[in-house]
């Protein structure tokens, strides 16, 4: 809604991009739906929470299809990032909380721990997330050997 989830997004992006070599592409989600998730593809969620700790506006439509409809995620892999508020420690973070559940409930498997920035921080999300992708993305391939 403020633009910090996708610009933090573009910027993990580059990061797996350039330092790491994926082919990383980015899905605004809005414009996703359930068909987005294919078996052996990892997904990266970057979301932030707005009013009562709900997902925002163009993540709605997405989230709500996958509480609805209820797919099998088994063989999907995923990350979180989310960005909150901790002058609402109650629903901090909520929105990447929210599809970290939802994933995870469907039968997804996340890999390593869900990332938060606090916008009351002295680092812009952006950063924050660069950093995070960095050191997930090597915690992921340490783990895999």
């Amino acid at each position: 809604m403020t633009g910090n989830a996708e610009l933090t997004a573009e910027e993990m992006q580059q990061v797996l991009r350039e330092e790491f070599g994926c082919d990383a592409e980015l899905r605004a989600m809005e414009n996703a739906s359930l068909d987005v998730f294919r078996a052996g593809t990892v997904y990266l969620i970057c979301t932030s929470t707005y009013g009562e700790g709900e997902v925002p506006d163009g993540a709605k439509p997405l989230y709500a299809a996958l509480c609805q409809r209820r797919p099998n995620l088994s063989a999907i892999r995923y990350a979180v990032f989310g960005l909150g508020d901790s002058n609402y420690p109650d629903t901090f973070n909520f929105g990447g909380k929210r599809f970290d559940e939802i994933l995870s409930d469907l039968g997804a498997q996340r890999l390593g721990e869900r990332g938060r920035h606090d916008i009351r921080s002295d680092v812009q999300p952006w950063d924050s997330g660069k950093d995070w992708v960095r050191a997930w993305y090597v915690a992921q391939r340490n783990a895999l050997g």
